[in-house]
Parts: structure tokens; C-alpha cells; sequence
């Protein structure tokens, strides 16, 4: 893939709660958003399909294939439910 580097990751709602942890810093040689959370789903046990997800990379949305940089802040956002 590439040069390891370190990206700040977020997660909320159930994500947080698949992941154990609402924030931490990951270690990755993923390219995009989506090789991120391919990681993440096989290490920290997540179960939400990719393509439902938003992405947010240093505070603004983003789309799943654009290119990480060290020290990028990523946060993966699930579909809220309202009622």
C-alpha cells in the first residue's frame, strides 16, 4: 500500500459502541477512507457496511475514496435514525 502513518480516527453512535472507544489514533498504510475502515472493521470488530457510511477528514465531508494524509483527522458517521 504505502508509508505507515498516523491518522486520528472518530466514531459515533454505534459505531462507538462496535469500537469500544470513541476516538483513537491508528496506525495505517490505507490509502482512502474505505482501506481505513477495512481496517478498522477487521481489527476493532465493526459490522456497518462501508457504503452507508459518511466520512469526515479534518472537519469537512468527504468522500470514502479520497486520499488519507499523516495526521488526517477522520471521523466515520453511521445513518441516524429519527423518530
Amino acid at each position: 500500500m504505502g508509508e505507515p502513518r498516523k491518522i486520528q480516527v472518530r466514531f459515533f453512535a454505534v459505531l462507538r459502541e462496535q469500537a469500544g472507544v470513541s476516538a483513537l489514533d491508528w496506525e495505517t498504510e490505507a490509502r482512502t477512507a474505505t482501506d481505513l475502515y477495512g481496517e478498522l472493521k477487521a481489527k476493532r470488530g465493526l459490522t456497518f457496511p462501508a457504503g452507508l457510511l459518511r466520512v469526515s477528514i479534518n472537519e469537512r465531508y468527504a468522500t470514502m475514496d479520497t486520499p488519507l494524509q499523516a495526521g488526517d483527522r477522520v471521523v466515520f458517521i453511521p445513518p441516524v435514525a429519527g423518530g
